[in-house]
């Protein structure tokens, strides 16, 4: 897979999620590219925050984090995004979350424009289409010649195939669970196919280059180039799984970057999202020493 070169915009909801434990930042985009950034890359976040308390903590936090806060936009009128996050006994994380919010309100700006065509690859997911005004951006920033990549991310009741399926058309890279991978197959009536099966008719249906499958605590699988690459995952003891998956990407992506296989591309996401699983909340202060340490461990 050709990439003009290793620029990333990561493209969507930033937040607060509101855990048992207290406030932590999240949102998808943000928290793979603090992970990409952490590991090594050279990653930037677009959003759109409020005009409130919320919003400026979470500003504070994005630019002493390293990333930079110059594609977030500050809305007047639309309140910061804030997710109520409920841990069941295993610690596996649901989500509910509130609307309208200001990253539904997400504006095509001439510096968004020229920065997504200046970026190697765009990562977007399925959450912060669920509104007219920041789908239709998106759909604009994706016209360019970069690698995109969606991270699919199906929260009721914004999984409508009318709005996920256009994203996924324009995808090069899919990255999703199983169950949203049996979602997608049911959509054209190929949920009885083997799961290897329906990521092969994922990837032609929707002419994506790549197409990798999280599992949870049962690894991960990659299909590309006709075939396919597994992954057990590691053992830990899991605090949270909140921005595991963001993780994941991370991992994998920043793996790709520096022209690993993709068997040693996948190990290397499974343990960083093992890493975050590890910690409490989506984004913990990175120790690449422990992940090593992760990846060197015995599976089970």
């Amino acid at each position: 897979m050709k990439i003009k070169n290793k620029q990333i915009l990561c493209i969507g909801e930033v937040l607060w999620d509101r855990l048992p434990s207290g406030a932590k930042p999240g949102g998808a985009p943000m928290n793979v590219a603090l992970h990409m950034n952490a590991i090594g890359q050279n990653a930037a976040i677009s959003s759109r925050i409020g005009n409130d308390e919320a919003g400026r903590e979470l500003k504070t936090f994005i630019e002493r984090s390293g990333l930079s806060s110059e594609y977030i936009q500050v809305d007047e009128k639309l309140p910061t995004s804030e997710v109520l996050v409920h841990l069941d006994a295993n610690n596996n994380a649901t989500y509910e979350i509130c609307e309208p919010v200001a990253w539904d309100n997400l504006q095509l700006t001439d510096s968004l424009q020229s920065k997504a065509k200046e970026c190697g690859l765009l990562v977007y997911g399925s959450l912060a289409s669920r509104n007219e005004q920041t789908r239709n951006t998106l759909v604009k920033l994706l016209e360019g010649d970069a690698i995109k990549l969606i991270d699919v991310n199906l929260r009721k009741p914004y999984d409508r195939r009318e709005i996920v399926e256009p994203l996924l058309q324009k995808s090069d890279m899919i990255k999703l669970n199983d169950d949203e991978l049996r979602v997608f197959a049911g959509w054209h009536n190929k949920h009885n196919l083997t799961e290897k099966k329906m990521v092969q008719w994922l990837s032609e249906h929707y002419d994506a280059e790549l197409v990798c499958v999280t599992k949870g605590e049962n690894g991960a699988e990659l299909y590309c180039e006709g075939n396919f690459y597994e992954h057990p995952g590691f053992k830990i003891n899991a605090v949270d799984t909140v921005g595991a998956g963001d993780a994941f990407l991370a991992g994998l992506v920043s793996a790709m970057f520096e022209n690993k296989s993709y068997k040693d591309a996948l190990a290397f996401a499974c343990a960083t999202g093992a890493f975050v699983a590890s910690k409490a909340g989506a984004t913990p202060k990175y120790d690449m020493q422990e992940i090593k340490q992760i990846l060197m461990s015995n599976i089970e």
